[in-house]
């Protein structure tokens, strides 16, 4: 008969495979990800390197799984603050405008997920990721096309090179950003240990309204800077 894990067994190793998750965003803030070895998101979850393996096969899939987390909570933010903007242009300044934002808090970050050489499953995920935005964006634009608010124009073409645009705008104040602090202590056991807030690499002070004003007069509408 095969064994069958009991629900105190898989409800350990839920959590287990949970702090990993959470020590391997701290490394990846800290050390992006040439930093965030198998043995080192074990050491700072507090788990033996061969009780990783019971959850990932490998580092290429716990990259996957890690970007994947990381890019959740950064849709879900962008989703909350476009949903407090009214009008499809103003919607589209929040996407971009949060986007850039969060970016700059955390550079580590931001960098590891934009740009930072990576495995080719890890390439993939950020053409899903990419493509994500996109797609809010070019939702919006189709609307403000359709209430005559913007030009006719492809929504998903002009969405596309908007996020592209912005990538390219911020990966050089990511990749100079000074590496945040490391917090060493394990997850494993005790509440999510947590990096102090980054501040803004310099020179970034007016990248982020630059870049939303950029994004309105692309998209063919009156930039409100122009009154």
């Amino acid at each position: 008969m095969a064994y069958r894990r009991t629900p105190a067994v898989q409800a350990r190793l839920d959590a287990q495979r949970e702090a990993v998750l959470q020590a391997a965003v701290l490394l990846l803030a800290e050390r992006g990800y040439g930093g965030c070895t198998m043995a080192a998101v074990a050491d700072r979850a507090g788990i033996a390197t061969g009780s990783l393996y019971q959850h990932f096969a490998n580092k290429a899939e716990l990259s996957v799984q890690l970007f994947r987390r990381v890019v959740t909570r950064e849709m879900a933010a962008v989703d909350a603050a476009v949903a407090l903007r009214e009008g499809p242009r103003q919607r589209i300044a929040a996407v971009v405008e949060t986007f850039a934002a969060r970016a700059l808090r955390a550079p580590r970050l931001a960098y590891a997920l934009l740009v930072e050489p990576a495995d080719a499953v890890v390439d993939s995920e950020r053409l899903v990721f990419r493509r994500a935005f996109r797609d809010v964006i070019a939702t919006e634009i189709a609307a403000a096309v359709a209430s005559g608010e913007l030009p006719e124009q492809d929504p998903v073409l002009t969405a596309a090179a908007l996020v592209g645009a912005v990538g390219e705008a911020l990966a050089g104040p990511l990749a100079a950003a000074p590496a945040p602090a490391s917090v060493p202590a394990p997850v494993a056991t005790a509440a999510p240990t947590r990096t102090a807030e980054p501040t803004k690499p310099a020179g970034t002070t007016d990248v982020v309204p630059a870049l939303v004003s950029f994004t309105l007069r692309a998209l063919g509408g009156r930039d409100d800077s122009d009154a």
